[in-house]
């Protein structure tokens, strides 16, 4: 029995719903509640997990999770406990990219960014990567593979291989390169 636990995390609006869309595809096992609706933001839909936003008050339902993916902003990383294994797939992306993403998605929700600048935002941004994969990389029980967005949007089959080779050979690499790639990027090029 697989004991490891898989989380796909990032900032937000990093292409971590389409990392989920990629391992669903490949044949692995997600945990997502689908409370979170697909829309015009994310078409394909957020593969979000409520129980996730709560891990610092309750961490019960993660044994549940061995052997599956689910995803979970970098944020709440801090609260993992150590008594887990964890595999972390962490994406980034071109800052400007994730600052443009998450202004048209505010704009639609028609939610303000409480005055704060794009400018301010990816600095804060910045700052918070820093110390998180700090943090990730002096712990002994998270193994993490970081993903760049945007070069896995110009090489998806060569990042698909490093990504079944991480997960120790779960996924199907074929149903993961033809059904998510071929089909679903240019939707996350045209919304993410």
């Amino acid at each position: 029995m697989d004991n490891v636990i898989t989380i796909v995390s990032g900032l937000p609006r990093s292409g971590t719903s389409m990392m989920m869309q990629i391992l669903e595809s490949g044949g692995m096992e997600v945990i997502t509640d689908n409370i979170r609706k697909a829309n015009e933001d994310n078409p394909l839909g957020y593969y979000e997990y409520e129980r996730v936003k709560k891990i610092k008050d309750d961490t019960g339902w993660l044994k549940e999770t061995r052997g599956k993916a689910f995803k979970m902003i970098s944020q709440l990383l801090y609260d993992l406990p150590s008594n887990e294994n964890y595999k972390v797939i962490f994406m980034k992306r071109k800052m400007s990219e994730i600052l443009a993403s998450q202004s048209k998605m505010l704009e639609r929700m028609g939610s303000s960014k409480d005055g704060i600048s794009d400018e301010k935002m990816g600095e804060f941004f910045d700052k918070h990567l820093s110390k998180i994969i700090d943090w990730i990389e002096g712990r002994k029980y998270i193994d993490v593979l970081y993903i760049d967005y945007n070069d896995f949007l110009i090489n998806p089959d060569e990042h698909i291989k490093t990504l079944n080779r991480f997960l120790n050979y779960k996924l199907n690499e074929e149903k993961a390169v033809n059904n998510v790639i071929l089909i679903l990027l240019p939707a996350h090029q045209k919304n993410c």
